[in-house]
């Protein structure tokens, strides 16, 4: 397959980098920038077109897709950066990266301001799916720059939703991440205490999903090793989704929360605690991981072997 379609990718990182290679085996053209030289020789490899700067990529793309660690990072490449001044009228932006709702709104005013279409398309299925081509795209913006980006959507995930205006799409990530890291210390909880109460790890889970407590974090994700083979837990927690990106999530989340005046405690307590497990031991371990942080600091059962009754 090949498209007259010429897309600029910047941010080629864990995430960005398999998107864009994804992308060049549908027949896309793409050029690539990122700040760091292995980043672009591994795009490179997968067929990217390595750009001497963002400016330059842009300023001949239809779609400019960008994949940045955080708000400041997009504003700043839009505007200081003249990414959207180099841009031709009508360029199509497209951020997958996972930002603040008030940066992502900022960053649309400032596409609309100079001309461009502009959609808000955070990611949900890390690496894996980032690799797979099977991510989940929440989307925010009018209508026709989603219909417009869809195709590529298509192309990098299995799922694309439109979830309103703009900054909606950062909007459903951050309440699906407090949903799914509220879920996983709960989860955890539920482990440690049927370990102290000497239920194995295998009943509990073949109880829990089958009943009520079934959810994404046991079934998928599974904090402990065994019961899910293909589980983080039973790779010695190496992640699949980091701790510290999940702290990053939750952080966006309590900030939204404080600024709604929303009395979310569950929420809030889940931010503080990955935000301590991810500058600690977590920081190179799988969100899961908190399961541990969990289990140290429960004395009695912190000579119990991981996995095993006490």
């Amino acid at each position: 397959m090949t498209t007259t379609t010429t897309v600029a990718f910047i941010g080629l990182g864990h995430m960005g980098g398999p998107m864009a290679a994804n992308l060049v085996r549908a027949g896309y053209r793409v050029l690539g920038h990122d700040l760091v030289e292995s980043c672009l020789a591994a795009a490179e490899e997968s067929g990217v077109e390595r750009a001497k700067s963002a400016t330059e990529a842009a300023a001949v793309a239809d779609v400019v897709i960008t994949m940045l660690p955080a708000g400041r990072h997009v504003l700043s490449l839009y505007g200081q950066e003249g990414l959207l001044e180099a841009a031709r009228p009508g360029t199509l932006f497209v951020d997958c990266s996972t930002i603040d709702v008030a940066d992502s709104r900022a960053a649309h005013a400032a596409a609309a301001a100079t001309g461009h279409r502009s959609l808000d398309a955070p990611v949900s299925g890390g690496v894996v799916g980032a690799e797979a081509g099977t991510l989940t795209f929440m989307a925010g913006g009018d209508e026709a720059a989603f219909t417009a980006a869809e195709p590529l959507l298509a192309v990098m995930g299995k799922k694309a939703v439109h979830c309103g205006g703009a900054g909606a799409g950062q909007a459903a990530k951050i309440c699906n991440n407090m949903i799914l890291g509220v879920s996983m210390i709960a989860v955890s909880e539920a482990f440690v205490l049927a370990d102290s109460l000497g239920l194995s790890d295998q009943a509990l889970y073949d109880v829990a999903s089958a009943a009520s407590g079934q959810c994404w974090a046991l079934t998928v994700n599974c904090p402990v090793p065994g019961p899910v083979p293909t589980s983080p837990a039973n790779r010695d927690y190496r992640p699949g989704f980091a701790a510290p990106l999940m702290a990053k999530d939750l952080g966006l989340a309590a900030n939204a929360l404080r600024a709604g005046g929303i009395d979310a405690e569950l929420g809030l307590r889940a931010a503080e605690l990955y935000a301590r497990f991810a500058e600690g031991a977590g920081a190179d371990q799988d969100f899961s991981g908190i399961v541990r942080a969990i289990r140290a600091a429960s004395p009695q059962t912190t000579e119990t072997q991981e996995g095993t009754p006490a």
